[in-house]
């Protein structure tokens, strides 16, 4: 892998998302769970170490919303599914 290779996929693992105040916040793409038939981004704020987890909800073809979460069974499951995933890789606290 050359180095522009590897700057092309460090960019394509940033997301920008803008929220109902118009204001944008960058996230570093972490992994995307399906779960009882959606969805769910983990995310990672930039400069932080806190994981975000919306619920992706379609728009139309090409188009989609990404939602907070507020179900904490579903924030516990979704997390507990992306620790297990990457329990070899990463190192979590709790």
């Amino acid at each position: 892998m050359d180095n522009e290779e590897i700057l092309q996929e460090e960019e394509e693992s940033i997301l920008t998302l803008t929220d109902e105040n118009g204001a944008d916040t960058n996230f570093e793409y972490l992994d995307c769970i399906e779960l009882d038939g959606k969805e769910y981004l983990v995310l990672m704020p930039e400069g932080s170490n806190e994981i975000v987890i919306l619920e992706i909800q379609p728009v139309d073809e090409e188009n989609e919303n990404y939602v907070a979460v507020e179900n904490q069974s579903i924030l516990d499951t979704v997390y507990g599914i992306f620790k297990e995933r990457y329990k070899d890789v990463l190192q979590f606290e709790d």
